[in-house]
């Protein structure tokens, strides 16, 4: 196998609860629009939104579970 000619670059440093939040904050959104819309939607996308938000906070729990939330490496 070849050698690379290139360095690999660091990993990025990325605050994963920040991006998290944000994703539940945007499924919130939708759901208050489909809330708004009411019988013009079907309701597989309210429960889809609020199925969406429930993983966040259940992911939001696991990493507090594993010591990742509040950690600044």
């Amino acid at each position: 196998m070849p050698t690379p000619t290139k360095q690999a670059p660091p990993p990025l440093q990325v605050d994963t609860a920040r991006v998290v939040l944000a994703g539940i904050a945007l499924w919130a959104v939708a759901l208050v629009v489909v809330l708004l819309l009411g019988d013009r939607v079907d309701r597989m996308w309210t429960w889809t939104c609020v199925a969406a938000i429930g993983l966040g906070v259940l992911g939001l729990g696991v990493m507090r579970l594993q010591g990742q939330l509040g950690r600044r490496d």
